[in-house]
């Protein structure tokens, strides 16, 4: 009983992690990356599609991305839907390829973004200190209804708090990387 709420924590905690780099991966540093563009949807025959579904997409060089539509009605749909996004790219076209260059980040534009991936963090954090809570609670509900010791609810918070700790120092560093990237010119 409790191995099944330690393991429901540590996966639940890995989740936090995991979507925590996922949102860290749509915050633009200096490189160019696919990622960037993981938010933008098209119109593909009435239906919205993630861009990655109507053209590839790669890093051409460290400032370009390049876009390769896969049908020739969809180009100008693609470069709307790139230009009315919120990331300020002008987007160039050449037949069924799109070359996308990405400005140099502004010190003012680098200090935004570090606040927002501290406050990813933060929220990160906080998700797994609740998940932390939630186990605790339910070992000490054991232990009123006389399922478990007290010495194994002990045991259990202690573990627990291993666990919160390692996942707590994982989103650090991830933070760390993250800042170190924004701040290289």
């Amino acid at each position: 009983m409790l191995e099944n709420i330690k393991k429901e924590s540590e996966q639940k905690m890995a989740k936090s992690v995991e979507s925590f780099k996922n949102n860290l991966a749509k915050i633009r540093t200096g490189r160019a990356h696919p990622s960037i563009l993981d938010n933008i949807k098209v119109d593909y025959y009435g239906n919205e599609s993630p861009l990655s579904q109507v053209s590839s997409i790669k890093a051409e060089d460290a400032r370009t991305l390049l876009l390769v539509v896969w049908e020739k009605d969809m180009v100008s749909k693609v470069e709307t839907a790139i230009l009315n996004s919120d990331l300020g790219l002008n987007p160039a076209v050449a037949g069924t390829n799109i070359r996308i260059p990405l400005p140099p980040l502004t010190e003012e534009r680098r200090m935004d973004y570090i606040k927002l991936v501290k406050n990813e963090a933060e929220q990160t954090r906080v998700a797994i200190r609740n998940i932390r809570r939630d186990a605790n609670a339910k070992a000490k509900d054991l232990v009123k209804k006389k399922e478990i010791s007290e010495d194994d609810e002990k045991n259990m918070n202690e573990s627990i708090q291993k666990l919160t700790d390692q996942h707590i120092a994982n989103v650090e560093d991830i933070l760390k990387d993250k800042e170190t990237d924004l701040i290289q010119v």
